[in-house]
């Protein structure tokens, strides 16, 4: 016969899932982070990269390549350390954060006319939603991916 506490500790094995995961979906997120924190360097050190080769970095372009900066540092930090950690949920509202970003950054890269980095920047943003849903075991437009 099992103690009470035995049947308590079973309880919350099932309840957290500690399946780990795939080998895929863990490349997916560390290429992710490595692709947003060099994104956040060479916005730090070259913002003139980031633009048209003949456009000007004024005070005003660097101002906008520091919150990149600090955006994209801030994402890759909290997705290695969830990974690390094995915070699914977090690591799943993350991988849904930076996706979401690469598609409306798509989005802008087709209204401003950027449309050499357009679909590499939408593929990854693609690519991020489907890791996503793998993640949570549905698809991030179902209820059930939002919910504990």
């Amino acid at each position: 016969m099992q103690s009470q506490e035995g049947i308590q500790l079973n309880a919350v094995n099932v309840v957290e899932g500690k399946k780990a995961l795939q080998w895929w979906i863990s490349t997916v997120v560390v290429i992710d982070a490595l692709l947003l924190a060099t994104g956040a360097l060479i916005a730090f050190l070259y913002p003139a990269m980031l633009v048209s080769p003949h456009a000007e970095i004024n005070e005003a372009a660097r101002i906008y390549a520091g919150y990149l900066t600090s955006r994209n540092l801030t994402m890759a930090g909290l997705l290695v350390v969830a990974l690390v950690i094995g915070a699914r949920r977090m690591l799943l509202g993350l991988m849904l954060l930076t996706a979401f970003v690469q598609v409306v950054d798509a989005a802008m890269d087709g209204v401003e006319g950027r449309w050499a980095v357009a679909p590499g920047v939408l593929v990854l943003g693609i690519v991020f939603l489907y890791t996503a849903s793998r993640i949570s075991g549905h698809p991030f437009w179902r209820i059930e991916a939002w919910r504990d």
